[in-house]
C-alpha cells in the first residue's frame, strides 16, 4: 500500500534539517575564524578644533594667559590596545596671542621665543603609558629655542566616534595638560625679582581625524 504522506513529510522535513544544520555550522565557523584586531591608525590634528593655552605668573599678581593660533600635528594610535606608537605637534612660535599687541611682540622677540631664529616649537612623542580606562601619560621631547628636554603630558580621551556632521569621519577628542620650567630651555628673562614666573602651565584640547 502506498504511503504518500511519508514522502510528503520527508519532502518537508529534509530541508528543515538542512537549515538547522546550516544554522549550527555558521557559529562554529565563526568561532574557528581568526578574530579581527585593530591596527595602529594615523590621526591628524584638526587645526580648526585645537586650543593650547599657557599660563605664566606676572610679578606675583596674576597669571598672564595666552595661546598659539597656528599648529599642526599627527600621531599613530591603536585604540583597541591603547598604544600610542608615535606622534608630533608643531606650534608656530610667532602665532602667540595674549590679547595685547605689544606683549605679543615682546614674547616673540629674543627675550622669550626668539621667533625670527626659532620658528617652530616641536613636541615629539617618545613613550605612552595608560593610567585608566580613558587616561594616560604621554612622554615626549619638547624642542624650543634650540634645546630639547623631556615633558610628560597627562592625557584624557574624551570621546571617540564618527563625527555627527561636517567631515563625518571617525574622530578622537582629547584633553591634555602639563607644566614646565621655561628656564630649562634657556628662557631666563624676567626671572630676577620674579617679574615673570619660571613655571608655565600648558593645557590642550583638540580633535584628531582618522586618516
Amino acid at each position: 500500500m502506498k504511503q504518500p504522506e511519508t514522502k510528503l513529510t520527508a519532502g518537508i522535513v529534509t530541508p528543515s534539517w538542512r537549515r538547522i544544520a546550516a544554522t549550527a555550522v555558521v557559529p562554529i565557523c565563526l568561532a574557528m575564524a581568526p578574530l579581527a584586531h585593530a591596527e595602529p591608525t594615523n590621526f591628524k590634528v584638526d587645526d580648526e578644533h585645537f586650543s593650547m593655552v599657557f599660563e605664566i605668573m606676572h610679578i606675583g599678581y596674576a597669571p598672564v594667559m595666552g595661546m598659539f593660533r597656528e599648529i599642526e600635528g599627527e600621531f599613530v594610535y591603536d585604540e583597541e590596545n591603547r598604544e600610542l606608537s608615535s606622534g608630533k605637534l608643531i606650534f608656530k612660535s610667532d602665532s602667540v596671542f595674549t590679547n595685547h599687541k605689544k606683549r605679543d611682540e615682546h614674547v616673540t622677540n629674543k627675550d622669550f621665543l626668539d621667533s625670527s631664529k626659532h620658528s617652530d616649537i616641536v613636541f615629539t612623542v617618545t613613550d605612552f603609558n595608560t593610567t585608566g580606562d580613558n587616561t594616560g601619560q604621554v612622554t615626549g621631547d619638547l624642542a624650543m629655542l634650540g634645546q630639547t628636554n623631556p615633558v610628560v603630558l597627562n592625557v584624557t580621551l574624551n570621546k571617540s566616534a564618527v563625527y555627527p556632521f561636517g567631515h563625518e569621519e571617525y574622530t578622537l577628542g582629547i584633553s591634555a595638560e602639563t607644566s614646565l620650567k621655561r628656564s630649562e630651555w634657556g628662557m631666563t628673562y624676567g626671572l630676577d625679582g620674579d617679574m615673570v614666573g619660571d613655571e608655565v602651565t600648558l593645557r590642550f584640547g583638540f580633535e584628531a581625524i582618522k586618516q
